[in-house]
């Protein structure tokens, strides 16, 4: 099975520093003005999911959820997780405190890859 989403070593480097601090984690990436487009970091279970929201998969252990209507637009992409120095949009994000940003890196899947794509899970 083809994964949706993977991540860089200096994203995988933060998350261990972000849960080595504060425990479980999970993502979330909304399609709207307000919160940006931009990852959002926060503890497990520290964002309301909304109906039909999707989970793209797991980047190190944790949930990596998308706006539903935002999966639409891009659900035939892979993500890649990457941090960036500075400070994102946002704010609430956990990472924010380090001066970092987690950003989104998308590449259109390939014909084959489209076949054998995981599985997503959506919010109740």
């Amino acid at each position: 099975m083809i994964k949706r989403i993977d991540s860089t070593e200096k994203a995988k480097e933060l998350i261990a520093v972000l849960k080595e601090k504060h425990g479980e984690l999970m993502f979330y990436q909304a399609g709207g003005c307000c919160e940006g487009t931009q990852p959002q970091c926060f503890e497990k279970g520290g964002y309301y999911l909304r109906m039909r929201d999707v989970c793209l998969g797991e980047v190190e252990d944790c949930e990596f959820w998308v706006d539903r209507d935002l999966f639409e637009y891009w659900k035939f992409s892979h993500f890649t997780l990457d941090v960036l120095d500075g400070f994102g949009v946002g704010g609430f994000s956990l990472e924010t405190p380090l001066q970092k940003t987690f950003k989104i890196h998308y590449r259109l899947f390939s014909e084959e890859e489209l076949k054998n794509l995981e599985p997503v899970k959506t919010a109740d």
